[in-house]
């Protein structure tokens, strides 16, 4: 069975916004691996409307010569939004219906796992509908103080077990976790 994996780069603080203006010093030969591996390891790459957006806007522009570029670029996307109507991005598909509900569907299809990049409102849902299989964070030793952070004040409460751990020479923490069985 096909899992739903978020692999996403967060500060300390649990900031994930603009990670553009963040992330790079960080970014080293392992990173590199870690996020090339969670792409090839997938055949659907996932995304909520505001991440689609930010990517559709860049990633058609980038040659062969970028890593990943080919790969994410051709591979089928899926984008779950409730106010875009259309997506242009080579291979994109809006979800229609309830998004927990088709992706439980797709779960049980055939293929390899679903990648999700970016998206933390995307994530948030699946994590309170118990959708997403695992949560890769990838930590980055920089406290920001500010912008959109994965969790907000929303009350979702959900027990992780963590699955695996690894520190980066950079300082990164590339911490796995997936749902806690419940006790």
């Amino acid at each position: 069975m096909r899992k739903i994996v978020a692999q996403l780069f967060v500060s300390v603080d649990g900031v994930m916004q603009a990670p553009e203006d963040w992330h790079f010093p960080y970014y080293d030969e392992r990173m590199a691996e870690v996020v090339a591996e969670q792409f090839h390891q997938s055949d659907i790459l996932l995304l909520g409307r505001t991440t689609y957006q930010v990517f559709a806007d860049s990633w058609p522009g980038r040659g062969s010569e970028v890593p990943l570029a080919d790969r994410i670029n051709t591979m089928p996307k899926l984008v779950a939004s409730t106010t875009l109507n259309t997506v242009a991005w080579q291979n994109s598909t809006l979800i229609s219906g309830t998004v927990a509900d088709e992706l439980t569907k797709l779960k049980q299809q055939p293929g390899r796992n679903i990648t999700i990049s970016g998206s933390p409102t995307l994530v948030r849902s699946l994590l309170h509908d118990d959708v997403l299989d695992e949560l890769q964070l990838l930590v980055h030793p920089v406290v920001l103080g500010h912008g959109r952070r994965l969790f907000e004040e929303d009350g979702l409460n959900k027990s992780l077990r963590l699955a695996d751990s690894e520190v980066f020479k950079t300082g990164v923490v590339h911490l796995t976790y997936q749902p806690a069985v419940p006790q």
